[in-house]
C-alpha cells in the first residue's frame, strides 16, 4: 500500500507518445492504490484516438488549453478551455483536435490500470519533449492488438 503523497512539478512525470499524442503521467495506479490514474495529454491539430469503449473504467477530461471535439455516442461536443466531461463505463467516445492549435487536456481514469496499456504500446519520450512522433502503421497495430487485454474496444473508422 502506498501512503506517500505524489507530487509532480511542472514538466515532471513519465512521458509516453501514443499514436501522435503525448501523455505525461501525473499519478499512476501504483501511486493511488489502484483507485485512479491521471495524466496530461498534449494533442496536436488533427490528432486524437479513434472511437472506443472502456469496459472497466470511467474516463474524465478537463480541457486546459485549446479546443477539443468530443464524440459521446452520436453526440458531438466542441469543448473549450475549462470544459469538463466524464465518460461513463461502456460509453462509445473519442476526442479529436479539429482546431489549428495544440490542445492540452487533463485526463483521469478510475479505477487505474489503463495507463499500463500506454506504457506497453507507447514510445517513451524525454522529459523535455513537447510533441509525440506521428503514428506509424506499426504503432496503430500495436495499440489495436493490446487494447482488448485492457478491456478497451476500438472502433476503427470504415475506409
Amino acid at each position: 500500500m502506498n501512503d506517500l503523497a505524489t507530487i509532480r512539478k511542472p514538466g515532471e512525470g513519465r512521458r509516453i507518445g501514443i499514436v501522435g499524442d503525448l501523455y505525461r503521467f501525473l499519478a499512476t495506479g501504483e501511486e493511488t492504490n489502484g483507485k485512479y490514474a491521471t495524466f496530461e495529454a498534449i494533442v496536436p491539430p488533427g490528432s486524437g484516438p479513434p472511437p472506443h469503449i472502456h469496459s472497466r473504467e470511467e474516463e474524465s477530461f478537463l480541457v486546459l488549453e485549446g479546443e477539443m471535439t468530443f464524440q459521446l455516442g452520436e453526440e458531438r461536443i466542441v469543448a473549450g478551455e475549462g470544459t469538463f466531461l466524464n465518460m461513463p463505463v461502456g460509453s462509445l467516445h473519442c476526442f479529436k483536435n479539429e482546431s489549428d492549435q495544440t490542445a492540452r487536456l487533463l485526463i483521469s481514469v478510475a479505477p487505474a490500470g489503463l495507463e499500463k496499456m500506454f506504457f506497453e504500446v507507447g514510445q517513451p519520450l524525454a522529459d523535455d519533449v513537447e510533441t509525440a512522433p506521428p503514428p506509424s502503421l506499426v504503432d496503430i497495430e500495436k495499440l489495436l492488438e493490446a487494447a482488448p487485454r485492457y478491456g478497451v474496444e476500438i472502433k476503427m473508422p470504415h475506409e
